[in-house]
């Protein structure tokens, strides 16, 4: 089984940028899309044709033009549970959260697909790094319920935070900016700490220049001056389900590049 996991920084912009082209050759049998910016009845016809073998859980935002998330899986999979909506309010006011739950040779796998706040000030100075930590505790929280209840949890999207100096490419540079902060980096500590793996590393452990975000800045992805944002995380209990996770780097459709799980 694959699945992927990619922001797509608009899904109406990323269709005519090849993104189906991309999606036809990787072949995923579940592919998770943060940053949609578009409610359900906003998906381009064109989308609707192609994904006609799979079916999707659409986030219910409330922001038009902003954030969003969803996830498309073929219709072949055994999927127990979607979800759109939580208890929690910050997981869907922006559609930052859309999660499946699958039957997986006996196991059942709660996948969770999430937009981080980025947490930079807002255009009018509003604050939103506090908002942004809340946000990695209440989801901390969902994620453990999850896993008291017997299932595999497994996480993917875009963490808005290089957890540490090997995934960013000027570490020293950044140690005061949104995405690198100190109490930021200390919130996947945390997750770490809750014997939660992340993937990537298990099958790159130290490994330098790997980024999954490049700034539209002239030369950024020419020499690499990348930020790795986009991560799978799972039970470190069921790290062994998981055969492969890598970066598509080569893919320029947008800011971010896709990634790649198999299990």
């Amino acid at each position: 089984m694959k699945i992927a996991s990619r922001n797509v920084n608009g899904l109406r912009a990323a269709v005519t940028k090849g993104f189906l082209e991309w999606v036809k050759e990787e072949n995923p049998d579940i592919l998770c899309l943060q940053e949609v910016k578009s409610f359900e009845h906003q998906i381009p016809a064109e989308v609707r044709f192609f994904f006609s073998s799979y079916q999707y859980v659409w986030h219910q935002g409330t922001r038009p033009w902003y954030a969003g998330t969803a996830i498309f899986y073929r219709k072949e999979i055994n999927v127990t549970k979607s979800l759109n909506e939580f208890d929690e309010p910050m997981f869907f006011e922006d559609g930052r959260t859309t999660a499946i739950e699958f039957e997986y040779e006996g196991k059942s796998i709660h996948l969770v697909n999430c937009y981080f706040p980025n947490g930079g000030p807002r255009a009018d100075g509003t604050e939103m790094l506090s908002y942004k930590l809340e946000f990695y505790h209440k989801m901390e929280d969902y994620l453990e319920l999850q896993k008291k209840e017997g299932k595999i949890v497994l996480i993917t999207g875009d963490f808005n935070i290089c957890h540490t100096e090997i995934d960013i490419a000027r570490p020293k540079e950044n140690q005061n900016s949104i995405g690198f902060l100190p109490i930021e980096r200390a919130e996947l500590d945390h997750f770490q700490g809750l014997w939660y793996l992340d993937l990537f590393r298990k099958f790159h452990p130290g490994e330098k220049d790997h980024y999954t975000r490049w700034s539209y800045r002239a030369g950024a992805k020419q020499n690499n001056v990348g930020w790795r944002l986009d991560y799978f995380w799972i039970d470190e209990n069921y790290q062994n389900v998981v055969k492969e996770v890598r970066h598509c780097e080569e893919i320029n459709a947008s800011d971010h590049c896709p990634i790649i799980l198999e299990i």
